[in-house]
């Protein structure tokens, strides 16, 4: 095979490193974005924050522009400028700058020379601050043993109730049967718990069922509900009948046999309500109101409102600071000169002007997609989720003539501000269903009038899946019964067996 040299002209697509930071940043949330954003600041000293306040700062583009003789440039000018390898022109040093005395005590303080802008208050010792700073939460585990340090045992009893405490999880139930328990110690210490016996252990386990919270240390429901009824006072109404329920009938209780749960506790029905309505007032997971997850904040991206009878979206300024180029270190720039300080300061300053124009390109991306979003779903946003209209991602990037790959960056992880709540951008997009009219209805439509139907049911006599398809079939929307079936268990909406009740 002869070896020899060609020429091939041909077009493709290069994915350079300024191209690959705009598609990052893109599909960045607004924390992982922010710490984007603190990374190239401490890394790039070309890059600083405008802390200036801008007098256009309420502009539905947000997109600020300012006068030519302005003593800044902004973040616009510079990313405009990005061909240029220095600024010949003398810029105008920051106003704070004047401010600052020639000399300082060696012994003063800042805010001996400068009025702090940190808002008064009481004054917090260290223990304190330090204090309110530990995120570490309780667990329950910790809740239980702090109770049995409290409460007077033998050596033997404590070293017990430490395992059973344990072998309890999160939502406060024993998972570990008493039995394998005692086998346990005894092969860990034979002599000790050579006498020991499995009335021991149930002993100190009903020692523990006595602590807070009510309820904890019960190894299946009945046994739960039990625990809790027995702590109320002895004259609270139908407690002894509740006891009896959740004891021997938890099974009939669970699957609504109303009629044979009647017939063996020999109660009627009007008594009957009043035994369920005192269980209904029990924690069947008394766990966790120790162990309450924390709460998830959500920074929302954009922000929708209605002025003067139109709907109008802006981004967030609170999700990402304003940054520019900081002038002090490009006046250092030099042309024509290729040392190592030099060249260090012009490779910083090209990747600050470049992460300024990828900041910009997410913003008006976001911003365009966004607008377009709130534009076909008006009708959400006046009526609720029964208006939502059916969209998927073809639909906005055909409109903003955009890929889809590049809608589904900018939708994912991205939260919207309504007067209705805060959803992420992926919450407006849904499949169509066909309605009698020949025309389309959206699955999150759909969703919500079955919810609206479960929530206005007869719960003596609760609506099957195929009386919900003929009543949405009713209001125009064809729709299967097996699809009424995904959607109620996509809402995590119990069957109609399961959702009957006498109360």
């Amino acid at each position: 095979m002869k070896q020899g040299l060609h020429l091939k002209i041909g077009q493709h697509l290069t994915m350079t490193p300024q191209l690959q930071q705009a598609i990052r940043l893109l599909q960045l949330s607004t924390l992982d974005l922010q710490q984007e954003i603190q990374e190239a600041l401490e890394n790039n000293p070309m890059l600083e924050v405008n802390e200036e306040e801008h007098e256009d700062s309420g502009d539905a583009d947000q997109s600020e522009r300012h006068d030519d003789n302005s003593a800044e440039r902004t973040a616009e000018a510079e990313a405009s400028s990005a061909q240029d390898d220095s600024d010949d022109s003398p810029q105008a040093e920051d106003q704070w700058n004047d401010d600052i005395p020639e000399e300082l005590g060696i012994d003063s303080s800042w805010d001996d020379t400068y009025q702090s802008s940190a808002p008064s208050g009481p004054a917090r010792d260290d223990d304190g601050g330090f204090e309110s700073n530990d995120s570490a939460e309780e667990t329950l585990q910790d809740h239980l043993e702090w109770q049995l340090n409290l409460t007077p045992m033998s050596d033997l009893d404590r070293l017990i109730a430490t395992g059973i405490i344990d072998g309890i999880d999160a939502e406060g139930y024993l998972r570990v049967a008493l039995d394998e328990l005692l086998e346990h110690f005894r092969e860990q210490d034979p002599e000790d718990f050579a006498d020991i016996e499995l009335e021991d252990l149930e002993a100190v386990l009903h020692r523990i069922q006595q602590f807070d919270p009510p309820g904890v240390g019960g190894r299946d429901l009945g046994e739960c509900l039990a625990i809790q009824l027995r702590q109320l006072p002895e004259t609270t109404p139908w407690r002894k009948e509740a006891i009896r329920v959740v004891s021997e009938y938890i099974q009939l209780l669970g699957s609504r046999d109303y009629k044979q749960l009647m017939r063996r506790t020999r109660l009627k029905e009007p008594q009957l309500q009043e035994v369920i309505r005192l269980i209904q007032t029990l924690n069947p997971q008394p766990g966790a109101s120790v162990t309450a997850n924390a709460a998830e904040y959500v920074i929302p991206d954009v922000v929708v409102t209605k002025v003067k009878g139109f709907w109008q979206v802006v981004l967030n300024p609170e999700t990402a600071p304003r940054l520019r180029i900081n002038t002090q270190y490009s006046d250092l720039i030099r042309r024509a000169d290729n040392s190592s300080d030099n060249t260090y300061l012009k490779n910083h300053l090209q990747e600050a002007r470049w992460f300024i124009k990828s900041l910009q390109s997410r913003n008006e991306t976001l911003l365009k997609v966004a607008r377009e979003i709130v534009a076909r779903q008006e009708g959400f946003l006046e009526q609720g989720e029964e208006a939502m209209q059916p969209l998927v991602l073809h639909d906005i990037a055909e409109a903003v003539e955009m890929h889809e790959s590049t809608i589904s960056r900018v939708t994912t992880q991205k939260f919207m501000h309504t007067p209705r709540g805060i959803f992420e951008l992926k919450y407006f997009f849904s499949s169509h269903v066909g309605t009698a009219d020949g025309g389309a209805a959206s699955s999150t439509a759909i969703r919500a009038l079955i919810k609206k139907l479960v929530a206005a049911e007869n719960s003596s006599k609760p609506l099957s899946d195929s009386k919900i398809a003929q009543l949405l079939d009713e209001q125009g929307f064809k729709v299967a019964r097996r699809t009424v079936a995904k959607y109620r268990e996509a809402m995590n909406i119990a069957p109609s067996n399961e959702r009957k009740r006498l109360v």
